[in-house]
């Protein structure tokens, strides 16, 4: 018996195909050889277990379709319906206009490192590092590609082959499996543990403290919250234990909060960090402070020169367009308009105002208006909720809520008691009109969905940053 595998067309014959050729020029030829080969594969198996071969013009619609769907893989905007203001898989804080004007014009040549004034080499960053070592009240400051990066930046230069002294309760992981232990181990800094996951006093860290330690390093739990049974020294007490033992204290807040707000009550403040004592705060440039991904550093002029001075710190540069955007992001501080950066303006939305919007969005997608709880998110504020409203729709959530994900615009949404909602807390109000145009598109598609109305075990909490 012949081998049914043998009549298959060879790929170059395949490539050698009008529909073929036309596509490449618009596709590519390698992208389009790759799918060939993909669809080939495929059915070479497929006909092992007794399926028909295909006709040659079939295998190659697969295979134009498939390579053209590539061509979508790359980042698309999306409508951010699911309450969570800052959803670290939607990209964090949406940046401000005058952010996005920045980050354009640095997109050709900059003055990135020269100065214009005297043709001389200049400083990278100096601008946005000046504001915010203003604007946290600290020596100096230095920027480099996010925080992560930074704490292991002033891990290395202050505390490599030395021991850190860290509270058990703040050997945190945070997202993608990153464990604070193993990003203390990479810097190359050996780990003290003191106290326990819910107390620990001022005395665990003067007992800890001899001749091998390199710094005491303190990490705000961002993304989770202990309540109960719990004791932890304040910024002002660590500093005072680190100042008479001569030894340097790293204050990592993780959510870059620079100005005190009711929206984030329980979230440390840069500047108040400074003032109580701490010699280096670290922290996020796309949290709360609401720019673009960056880590920041600010404190002791000569630590914060140390790590400048660190070979790690080139790899960990910022690129001219980040720092375009972050320079406008710090100006808007300095203006005292944080209004301008959409996570606040979110964030202190009137309710009334949103319920107002949600009953106009409800009456155009034949959904109703429904009060929700939306959430800061990034790892800010666990636990914290602002008070927010929605639409919610009908239909089979699961169904709708994937039309509505590979729509166009893309919007993700939110299900909740086995329905679809959208929080529009999370959604400027210049996308109302282009939401309830997805949402009429989505929509109507559905005629044969199943409206059941049963929970489908998807439901989102606006708490889970995912």
């Amino acid at each position: 018996m012949s081998d049914p595998r043998a009549t298959l067309p060879a790929l170059t014959s395949l490539l050698q195909l009008p529909e073929v050729e036309a596509a490449i020029p618009t596709v590519g030829h390698a992208p389009m050889v790759e799918a060939l080969r993909e669809v080939l594969a495929e059915v070479r198996d497929a006909v092992v277990s007794g399926s028909a071969v295909p006709a040659p013009h079939r295998l190659a619609e697969e295979a134009i379709a498939r390579v053209e769907s590539w061509t979508g893989r790359g980042l698309r905007p999306v409508i951010n319906a699911t309450g969570v203001l800052l959803h670290t898989n939607l990209g964090r804080a949406p940046l401000s206009e005058a952010a996005i004007a920045a980050l354009a014009a640095a997109a050709g040549p900059t003055d990135l490192e020269l100065d214009l004034a005297t043709g001389d080499r200049g400083g990278r960053g100096a601008t946005a590092q000046r504001a915010l070592a203003r604007l946290t009240g600290a020596d100096a400051a230095l920027v480099v590609n996010n925080g992560a990066a930074a704490l292991v930046l002033a891990l290395m230069a202050i505390g490599k082959d030395r021991e850190v002294v860290i509270s058990r309760g703040e050997l945190v992981e945070i997202g993608g499996s990153f464990r604070l232990p193993d990003i203390m181990e990479t810097a190359g800094c050996r780990l003290r543990e003191i106290g326990t996951t819910n107390r620990t006093h001022l005395e665990d860290y003067r007992r800890a403290l001899d001749d091998n330690t390199g710094a005491i390093l303190r990490v705000h739990p961002s993304n989770y919250r202990i309540d109960g049974f719990v004791h932890r020294p304040t910024t002002a007490e660590i500093a005072g234990v680190a100042r008479a033992a001569r030894l340097p204290f790293i204050d990592d807040i993780g959510s870059g909060l620079l100005r005190a707000d009711p929206a984030a009550p329980d979230e440390p403040v840069a500047a108040e960090a400074i003032v109580q004592g701490a010699d280096l705060v670290v922290f996020s440039g796309d949290k709360l402070l609401g720019g673009p991904q960056a880590g920041i550093l600010v404190g002791d002029a000569e630590l914060i020169e140390r790590c400048r001075r660190a070979p790690l710190a080139r790899a960990l540069r910022l690129d001219k367009l980040r720092m375009a955007a972050l320079e406008a992001t710090v100006a808007a501080y300095e203006r005292d308009a944080t209004g301008e950066l959409p996570v606040w303006a979110m964030a202190r939305t009137d309710p009334a105002t949103l319920r107002g919007r949600a009953e106009s969005l409800a009456a155009h997608t034949g959904g109703h208006a429904v009060e929700t709880e939306a959430v800061l998110g990034g790892g800010s504020a666990p636990g914290g909720r602002l008070p927010s409203w929605g639409v919610q729709l009908p239909g089979s959530p699961d169904a709708l809520a994937h039309r509505l994900r590979t729509g166009d615009p893309a919007v993700v949404v939110r299900i909740v008691d086995g329905r679809v909602v959208l929080d529009l807390r999370s959604v400027p109000a210049t996308r109302d009109d282009a939401l309830a145009a997805a949402v009429a598109a989505a929509r109507s598609d559905a005629d044969t969905d199943t409206d059941t109305g049963t929970d489908t075990g998807t439901d989102t909490d606006p708490g889970t940053d995912t």
